[in-house]
């Protein structure tokens, strides 16, 4: 992965996707005696960054790739990213998600066209069913992290971030399979060597810090999150490992209740209405203010596709 995919990914999708804004969080930046600056992928279309991998991807299928149709796994934002793209596109998509995906996921995705197939306890179980459908119908299968046209077009919103705000010292980055942390990481690295790029892990699923730490991939016993979209396993030898391992300069695991204070304080402060994976990265500004007492921080905020059960557990605490 290089830089230059990134900018020329950028080339390929801008005119098809946002610049979301880069918003100071006062409230934040008060709480911690820093400089907080949100990235606000919840009001990118569909919701989260995830239409800037898609649309990087199905740009540059072959004609007779995109008239096999393209099959994917997801636990939500993704799928509607591929939804969005296949749609725009006029190509044919069948996308499995697990079955803790939220409604208001799962709703979405059926309004885009696809052909929905929910299977699985755990993410793995749905991307297993879609390599199946791969190799079974020939079609192109479209991963949420382990392909580098997701991964540039992923990192986009790092340039986009930098650009704003020069002077950022440290950003943190939501992790789940490690595609938006990567190329994230790639852009923060290549535009400014000397920024911190810190992922951010729910403690209920923390897969790719604990396969950085031991040296591999890990299979781990996993507990439920309100950040489902960071939720899973990764697949056995995919690039994001490495990437991860190249650009994330360390890892914060955040606690469940972290979260949800999180998705409070940005509904509450910001006007923001924010998912749970989105969320860890205030969550983690939320546990350890003293790291970035005196820094300029840049929080990526994923996605905006929150539950309905979520968010009327949020709302009572206001």
């Amino acid at each position: 992965m290089r830089l230059r995919d990134i900018y020329e990914a950028r080339r390929r999708i801008g005119h098809l996707v946002r610049e979301t804004p880069m918003q100071v969080s006062h409230t934040l930046s008060e709480s911690c005696g820093g400089e907080v600056w949100l990235k606000l992928e919840n009001l990118q279309l569909t919701g989260s960054f995830k239409a800037r991998g898609a649309l990087n991807k199905l740009l540059q299928l072959t004609e007779d790739e995109r008239s096999r149709g393209i099959v994917a796994a997801s636990s939500g934002n993704h799928a509607q990213g591929v939804g969005y793209a296949a749609r725009m596109l006029g190509v044919d998509a069948i996308i499995v998600v697990p079955t803790y995906t939220p409604k208001v996921k799962i709703n979405a995705v059926r309004r885009l066209g696809v052909d929905l197939i929910v299977h699985g306890e755990e993410y793995m179980d749905a991307e297993r069913l879609a390599r199946r459908i791969e190799r079974e119908q020939g079609r192109p299968f479209v991963s949420g992290y382990n392909d580098p046209d997701v991964i540039a077009g992923q990192g986009t919103l790092g340039i986009e971030m930098l650009e704003a705000v020069p002077d950022l010292d440290a950003v943190l980055v939501p992790v789940g399979g490690g595609g938006l942390a990567s190329g994230v990481g790639c852009a923060l690295k290549g535009m400014k060597g000397d920024i911190e790029a810190i992922g951010v892990q729910s403690v209920a699923s923390p897969v790719m810090c604990e396969s950085i730490r031991r040296g591999r991939i890990v299979e781990m016993e996993l507990e439920d999150s309100v950040a489902e979209g960071l939720h899973g396993g990764i697949e056995e030898g995919s690039i994001t490992f490495k990437l991860c391992r190249e650009y994330l300069d360390g890892f914060i695991l955040v606690q469940e209740e972290t979260i949800i204070d999180a998705i409070t304080s940005l509904l509450a402060e910001e006007r923001q209405v924010v998912e749970g994976a989105g969320a860890v990265g205030v969550a983690a500004v939320l546990e350890k203010p003293e790291r970035f007492r005196g820094r300029s921080v840049g929080v990526v905020v994923s996605g905006g596709n929150i539950d309905r059960e979520l968010l009327r557990r949020v709302a009572q605490r206001l």
